[in-house]
């Protein structure tokens, strides 16, 4: 299939004045996701509390979802956030037999770690997989340390820091070989790249739709295998978390057969729409034309800045990258103030600017961004 990305870009009426890479921070918004919020709007205006609409909207979420993940709809949780889902689960699990080890990476968004950690009140064990001294996590790293008290690998897909994408068949074939599960975090990859749940083998997937999802804030997913759902009942709870919502059983808690158990009270209702929006955008372009979109200008960000003598520090292999591309400075607030200042939108974690892509981003918002780092290498390269 051969996609317009011209035609594609157009719709995001941002990149008619900005470089916009920040994808990796908030998306840039697509004109149909503004009219998504504006139908909301509408509704809201027009009939009140229209919930019929709003529960097909949640719906449609859900089914998009699954297409996205390759999943089917009764593994997918609708939640307020990343964070919600990776909670309900934890509430989900015991800690309190030989299996009580959760393994998580030094490449993991805090909130995923703290969580863990807030479960070793529960009797949870937190363990840690470093980096290598190249700052790469590999594979023997993880060995070493899942073992048969695993209960747990929650690792991140692609690392929010440096851009780094960590090798899952191979985690989740350590983490399975000793009877444990392994929860991905794919925040800063679904929607970038191809996440095929059932092809990765993972137990579950987290995520949000506010990044490369297209979507906004405020709305998050959890996708749970199916034959693990019966056995998993949170006790984070809510009334859309029943098997049937419209019972207002105030009696019993009786959680749905599907993974919508892992939800909790009323939906995301406004964020919904613009979910909903942005989801048809990624599946219409094909999940796998996005990737293949993204690896060539992560490639062409990471020659031009190897051309200027000011090289990233995102792995180079196209197996070990995603759509973020990390170059580290002395001074990365500075430098990311300067870069706005010349309309090249762009984000800093520790002391990497983060330039991160998107299929709407074109060759020549590359070369802005590559040519504007030249002119700032004396003052805020790596070393001042």
């Amino acid at each position: 299939m051969t996609i317009n990305f011209e035609a594609l870009r157009r719709r995001f009426p941002v990149l008619e004045r900005k470089v916009y890479l920040n994808s990796g921070s908030y998306c840039a918004l697509a004109d149909t996701v503004r009219d998504a919020f504006n139908s909301y709007m509408d509704d809201r205006l027009a009939v009140g509390a229209n919930w019929d609409v709003w529960i097909t909207k949640n719906e449609a979420v859900r089914a998009g979802m699954a297409q996205v993940l390759r999943a089917t709809p009764d593994e997918i949780a609708v939640t307020a956030s990343a964070s919600a889902g990776i909670n309900a689960l934890a509430s989900a699990l015991e800690f309190t037999g030989p299996r009580n080890r959760v393994i998580v990476s030094d490449f993991e968004f805090p909130t995923s770690a703290q969580i863990w950690h807030a479960q070793e009140r529960r009797g949870a064990r937190v363990v840690h997989v470093p980096r290598a001294p190249d700052g790469y996590i590999p594979l023997e790293n993880f060995a070493r340390l899942i073992d048969d008290r695993t209960q747990l690998v929650a690792v991140t897909h692609v690392c929010f820091r440096n851009g780094a994408r960590l090798d899952i068949p191979g985690i989740v074939r350590l983490a399975h070989a000793q009877g444990a599960r392994v929860l991905l975090d794919s925040y800063q990859a679904v929607g970038a790249l191809t996440v095929d749940a059932p092809v990765l083998d993972v137990d579950f997937v987290v995520g949000g739709m506010l990044k490369y999802l297209l979507g906004t804030a405020g709305i998050g997913f959890l996708y749970v295998r199916a034959g693990l759902i019966p056995d998993l009942v949170p006790s984070n709870s809510g009334w859309f978390a029943q098997q049937d919502i419209a019972a207002m059983d105030i009696t019993a808690n009786r959680p749905s057969a599907s993974a919508r158990r892992f939800e909790a009270g009323t939906p995301p209702v406004a964020n919904s729409y613009a979910a909903d929006a942005g989801l048809k955008i990624i599946l219409e372009t094909g999940t796998d034309e996005i990737e293949a979109r993204i690896r060539a200008l992560t490639r062409r960000c990471m020659e031009g800045l190897e051309s200027i003598g000011w090289s990233s520090v995102t792995p180079a292999q196209d197996v070990r990258r995603g759509p973020m591309v990390a170059v580290p400075s002395c001074d990365a607030a500075g430098l990311f103030a300067r870069l706005m200042e010349q309309d090249i939108v762009t984000s800093y974690r520790d002391n990497n600017i983060r330039a991160t892509c998107h299929f709407y981003n074109s060759e020549e918002d590359i070369d802005r961004f590559v040519a504007a780092m030249a002119g700032h290498r004396e003052r805020f390269r790596a070393v001042c």
